[in-house]
């Protein structure tokens, strides 16, 4: 499997996650989104969006995190990233969306960079603009790991929930977010950071993240 991605997108960091979870081997294709690198001819006939990642199994292309998870869930069911019972799975589906709808795609790159062009912010201005999304979010979400979580986000394994809540508190940092209103976030963050997969995931631990 060939995972194309930026090592500081959260929706790739989330598949890294994931694919580190399923112990599953793969190969990184790097595409600089500063540099619009996804907008290449050769990557467009991958993925015509022109956005990361995409995960290439032989002639098989998967877009868009979400259904990479699920692809990945479907044809690697263990371990698993979804509990057995279809309601927790609704559960856990939920909460994933929280961060993967409602959170993250108002502080992506293309957002950010409308946001510095088209109306003149500063970084003080970026980073209250994510805040403003930010901060409900994890609020919703502290009162959901409270009520389901056992060490993790959602029982007392990682899962799905957790490929996407540590890329967003990674994320909340950049934006110089103070992130003690939610103890129970962090709590699962730190034990994540002790795991290997989580490890092997960290951005900043890529071949292609900068010195």
């Amino acid at each position: 499997m060939i995972l194309h991605g930026y090592w500081r997108s959260g929706a790739s960091y989330r598949v890294r996650i994931a694919l580190g979870l399923k112990e599953l081997s793969y190969q990184t294709a790097a595409h600089d989104l500063r540099q619009g690198e996804q907008k290449a001819a050769d990557y467009l006939a991958l993925n015509p969006q022109g956005m990361v990642p995409a995960l290439q199994d032989g002639d098989l292309v998967v877009t868009q995190s979400p259904a990479i998870l699920e692809w990945l869930e479907e044809t690697h069911p263990e371990p698993a990233l979804l509990p057995k019972k279809s309601t927790d799975r609704a559960h856990v589906r939920a909460m994933a969306a929280l961060i993967g709808c409602d959170i993250h795609p108002l502080n992506n790159l293309r957002v950010l960079k409308s946001l510095r062009g088209d109306f003149g912010a500063d970084q003080a201005t970026v980073d209250a603009w994510a805040a403003r999304w930010i901060t409900p979010g994890f609020t919703a979400l502290e009162a959901l790991v409270t009520r389901h979580g056992d060490g993790w986000s959602f029982g007392d394994a990682p899962g799905l929930v957790d490929c996407y809540l540590i890329p967003q508190l990674y994320s909340a940092r950049r934006f110089n977010m103070d992130l003690k209103a939610w103890p129970r976030l962090l709590a699962v963050e730190s034990r994540a950071l002790a795991h290997p997969a989580f490890q092997a995931a960290d951005p900043d631990r890529q071949p292609d993240a900068d010195a």
